[in-house]
């Protein structure tokens, strides 16, 4: 007797990225028509949407110069930024990393060997010695 061999089809859905909605007789925070800012030298560029950003989460984006910054977006909408290179290893990885809050700091964790970054500062809550970039960062309306 000869085996059956079953087949399965698999379907595969497109994620967009949510939009805010509102209810009748509730508020959200504006995000559309607002672009996030990072300060490099002596002006100002623009990254991205607010609306792009999802709150506990990072994205990497590619400044002028070549290199690369994180942005983060944490409670109470409060908006982060730091170097994305992770200096105890060279890749550009912060922004993939868990945040979180230690003494009441905002950090995120490295996701190869988990060295925490204070995300106001860049420093390394795990080794004082190190630290990576830190930008100013605000919203502006379009």
């Amino acid at each position: 007797m000869t085996p059956t061999l079953e087949t399965t089809t698999l379907e595969t859905t497109t994620l967009e990225t949510p939009t805010p909605e509102t209810t009748p007789g509730t508020t959200t925070p504006e995000t559309t028509g607002l672009q996030v800012q990072l300060r490099l030298a002596d002006s100002w560029f623009t990254v991205c949407d607010l609306r792009r950003l999802a709150p506990g989460r990072g994205v990497a984006a590619l400044l002028p110069d070549g290199r690369q910054a994180a942005l983060f977006r944490g409670r109470g909408d409060r908006l982060y930024a730091i170097g994305n290179r992770d200096p105890f290893t060279g890749a550009p990885v912060l922004a993939r990393g868990l945040t979180g809050t230690a003494a009441g700091r905002p950090f995120v964790a490295s996701p190869l060997l988990k060295q925490r970054f204070d995300l106001e500062t860049g420093a390394c809550l795990d080794d004082p010695s190190v630290s990576v970039p830190a930008y100013r960062v605000r919203t502006r309306a379009v």
